[in-house]
This record gives structure tokens, C-alpha cells and sequence, in this order.
């Protein structure tokens, strides 16, 4: 297939939970396909630190707060994003927590904030995102950012691959019902990639020990490897693939038990 399929040029994508790993390398790799990028988060300073590198590359870049917690923080921030760029052709739903609890020790508080963000957030924005795109008449994709615990489990992380489990079904659910509108769902799992967030117990050797054991290509995946899958749903590329969930994790899930 001719390169021009992965071509943005035109379209704006969303990308929730941008300030930092998975979504801030996501919004850097559509603005770099040529798309508008509009980067959400709570943390509205490392929006307008990725917006500045975006824009000193020759991109267009937005950063725009959004809580997907709250129904009226993802209305406001679409409303602008709309007023600004139109509407939203390409959704990254990205945003989400970590929180490891052994279930005997986990509170409800534990339960109820991983799935208001991770699963009720998920839904919140891609609701939105949705509506838009079937009024406007012109199609979109949607990408959900899944996991390999939302296929299978892992131990003091049930209230995340609950969740995650849950977006699986959702991206599934909505391309169903959505295809008639052209509007494309899918979702990406990712395995172990090394962020800012875990690399100093991925430097430890508890934690490459890990991976050398549970993964079979005996290594953590870097971020550049998500961005063909990335670019293969968000574009013309996929145009014939949507409910499809595309696992990139090493052969994680196909280890041995």
C-alpha cells in the first residue's frame, strides 16, 4: 500500500492523557503523520511543554485540560477543541491510572477510582467523540488504549484488568453499532514499555528478570514499535478494519502457563 494511506494531513486527532508516556509519544507521532493535534490532560504544563516541541517541529499543536473523570471538563475541552479546529476526526483515548492493590488489602475507593478513569473516562470521551463525528456526517477513528491485562490477569491489578476488560468490549460494542455512521473502533493492548513511570523497576533485576521470563521476545517494547499500529487504525490504511484489538506486547499473551 502507497505511504500517502498513513498520511494525516487534514485531520485533527484528540489524544486524552497526554502529559507524559504512551499519550505524549502518541500526540508526537500523529502531529509527525501531519495531523492537528489537540493534547488533553489534568496536567496542563506538560501539555504546553509537548505543544511548544510540537510546533518548534513545524506541527499545530492545542493543549486543552480535560479530567475524563468529569463529564463537563470533557464536554468544555471538546467544545474548544471544536471551536478552534472543527470537528475531531482521530481519537487516542489514552488516558488512564495504575494503582497495584492485592484484592484483600483493595478499598472501594481503590475500585471505584480505577474504573472512573480507566473505564467511565474511556466511555465519557469516546461518547462525546462520537456524537460529534456521526452528526458531522464524515466518519473517524476511534483508537482505545487497552491492555494485555484487559485479555488476561495479573497479580494486585484486578481493578485495572477489570476495567481494561471492559474497554476491550467497549471498542467492540461500539464498532458495531457505529460502522453504519463510517466511524472506525478499535483498540491497542499494549505490553511492558518502558515510560517514566516504571523504568526504575525495570532497571532493577526483580524487574528484568520479569520480563525475561514472561516475555518471550525477552525485552521491554519501545514506544516507536506502538506507532505503526497507531498509524494503521488512525488512517486510510485501516480503512476496512474496525472492533479489532491489536495486541503489541512481545508475545506476552502467548507465553507458556
Amino acid at each position: 500500500m502507497a505511504s500517502h494511506a498513513f498520511d494525516l494531513t487534514g485531520r485533527t486527532a484528540l489524544v486524552t492523557g497526554a502529559s507524559s508516556g504512551l499519550g505524549a509519544h502518541f500526540a508526537r507521532t500523529l502531529a509527525d503523520a501531519g495531523a492537528r493535534v489537540v493534547v488533553t490532560a489534568r496536567r496542563i504544563d506538560r501539555l504546553e511543554s509537548l505543544v511548544s516541541e510540537l510546533q518548534a517541529r513545524g506541527c499545530q499543536a492545542l493543549a486543552i485540560p480535560m479530567d475524563v473523570t468529569e463529564a463537563d471538563s470533557v464536554n468544555a475541552a471538546f467544545d474548544q477543541a471544536e471551536q478552534q479546529w472543527g470537528i475531531i476526526d482521530i481519537l487516542v483515548n489514552n488516558a488512564g491510572i495504575g494503582d497495584p492493590v492485592m484484592f484483600l488489602n483493595m478499598t472501594e475507593g481503590n475500585w471505584r477510582s480505577m474504573l472512573s478513569t480507566n473505564l467511565d473516562g474511556a466511555w465519557r470521551v469516546a461518547h462525546r467523540a462520537s456524537l460529534a463525528m456521526a452528526r458531522a456526517g464524515r466518519g473517524g477513528s476511534i483508537v482505545n488504549i487497552a491492555s494485555i491485562l484487559g485479555l488476561r490477569v495479573g497479580t494486585a491489578l484486578s481493578h485495572y484488568a477489570v476495567a481494561k476488560a471492559g474497554v476491550v468490549q467497549l471498542t467492540k460494542a461500539m464498532a458495531l453499532e457505529l460502522a453504519r455512521n463510517d466511524i472506525r473502533v478499535n483498540a491497542i493492548a499494549p505490553g511492558y514499555f518502558r515510560t517514566e513511570m516504571n523504568t526504575d523497576y525495570f532497571d532493577t533485576q526483580q524487574g528484568q528478570d520479569y520480563i525475561r521470563s514472561k516475555v518471550p521476545m525477552r525485552r521491554l517494547g519501545q514506544l516507536e514499535e506502538l506507532d505503526g499500529p497507531l498509524l494503521l487504525l488512525a488512517s486510510e490504511a485501516g480503512s476496512f478494519i474496525t472492533g479489532t484489538i491489536i495486541n503489541v506486547d512481545g508475545g506476552h499473551l502467548s507465553n507458556s502457563l
